[in-house]
């Protein structure tokens, strides 16, 4: 986020008052989106399925990159003017993140499920109970819905577990890495085997901060939670004994180690990880790959679906929500289809008691594992403040990694850069 942004979501609380939902079926149904993630979702789980639904409808994906806070941008720009929008240009749906979730739930541009889209409960009540909450208003109000849970794990490479462990079977490598210690003694093997344990800094970062027990902020305090010093220490470490390769999430470098002839053992992640961030092209490691829990349980990240007040496709937003996230045959669909962790319970049992193998896995039924953490996820620690602190933090601490200051003066550098972007916070 920027000073922009936050300034940006009073703005919409003001702006929004006079929007609501149109019953009229409109011409446009325009979705805002930063991926193709939910339109290969929509047209291969909902349109393909309901032809009929979109007669006379044209969907227009508005698709803005994340990068710089571009998305968000984007939709704030157009959020505000939705008001005096012609009707096909105004917004009917649109995507948000975990991260900045809270920036639109407690705001009247997001539509209550229930009591505006018509969404009954007994719809919704096989979804795992954390995707709700996230999207839960002050009020009680429930402002968004997602096809996914997002429990994550650690994705490894078969291949270097038998050479370094003598197996690759799940259960047996989640038994050399079930906690932090253990962890740590197979970083030191792999190193001596020639291997990396993960690739960089980052990778393990949203294992420790989803662990935390304290927000990240209390009031107008930044709260730093022992979590994130352990990030920090545990990082530190394998950037000083070799056992990473130093590159960042999301750079070239850190996906070069998931290819055949990298050197990485192995990624944090959840099922959209695997299905999104992984290569699966010719040159690719494409089933030399297994999942298990890893030393901590966790989840990462997660997508949902928002009805824009001022929609004039309430019916049809109700439709889309109703088949992409409460439907358990297309939940089921999806997870075999996508290798999607879906946000159906009942689903995901009998997907993880089927015959279902991930071929990129190696022909692993990694549903199964993931059941018992998607029940557990607490979101209660989240804040309007967590993806400026989650980015912040890990671009202060890289400098530290680096070598290019000391730790003193990467947490000044934290600190200035939270302050610029949330002045309002105190150290």
């Amino acid at each position: 986020m920027t000073k922009k942004i936050v300034i940006g979501a009073c703005m919409l609380a003001l702006a929004a008052s006079s929007l609501a939902a149109k019953p009229a079926k409109g011409k446009v149904l325009n979705i805002y989106v930063w991926n193709d993630e939910f339109s290969a979702r929509f047209n291969d789980y909902y349109k393909a399925n309901n032809p009929k639904a979109l007669e006379g409808v044209t969907v227009n994906f508005v698709q803005t990159p994340n990068q710089g806070n571009a998305y968000q941008d984007k939709l704030d720009e157009a959020l505000l003017a939705q008001k005096d929008a012609k009707d096909d240009e105004k917004i009917d749906i649109f995507l948000v993140e975990a991260d900045y979730a809270l920036k639109y739930v407690d705001t009247p541009y997001t539509l209550d499920v229930m009591k505006d889209v018509g969404l009954k409960k007994k719809d919704l009540a096989n979804q795992f109970k954390y995707t709700q909450d996230i999207m839960t208003d002050s009020k009680g109000k429930l402002k968004g819905v997602s096809w996914q849970a997002c429990p994550g794990g650690f994705v490894y490479r078969r291949s270097y577990a038998k050479a370094v462990l003598g197996t690759d079977d799940p259960a047996k490598v989640q038994e050399a890495i079930s906690d932090w210690s253990k962890f740590d003694a197979v970083a030191a093997k792999m190193k001596e085997a020639g291997y990396f344990m993960v690739s960089g800094y980052d990778d393990d970062f949203r294992v420790f901060q989803d662990n935390v027990k304290s927000p990240w902020v209390k009031g107008n305090k930044i709260v730093i939670d022992p979590q994130i010093n352990a990030w920090i220490e545990q990082t530190k470490k394998y950037t000083d004994a070799g056992y990473n390769n130093k590159a960042s999430l999301w750079s070239a470098e850190s996906t070069a180690g998931m290819m055949k002839d990298g050197k990485v053992f192995g990624y944090f992640g959840p099922a959209w990880y695997v299905d999104f961030c992984m290569p699966h092209d010719e040159g690719s490691a494409f089933g030399d790959w297994a999942f298990c829990k890893g030393p901590q349980g966790y989840s990462w990240g997660g997508t949902w679906i928002c009805a824009a007040a001022g929609t004039d496709n309430i019916d049809l937003v109700k439709d889309i929500m109703y088949q992409l996230t409460c439907d358990k045959n297309n939940m089921i669909a999806l997870a075999k289809g996508a290798g999607d962790f879906a946000n159906n319970e009942p689903a995901m049992q009998e997907v993880a008691k089927s015959d279902y193998k991930n071929d990129f896995l190696g022909g692993q039924n990694h549903m199964a594992f993931f059941i018992g953490s998607a029940a557990s996820i607490d979101k209660s620690k989240i804040t309007k403040y967590d993806q400026g602190m989650n980015e912040k933090i890990q671009a202060a601490m890289k400098d530290y990694f680096d070598g290019s200051v000391d730790l003193n003066t990467a947490w000044d550098n934290f600190y200035t850069a939270i302050q610029e972007l949330y002045p309002n916070l105190k150290r």
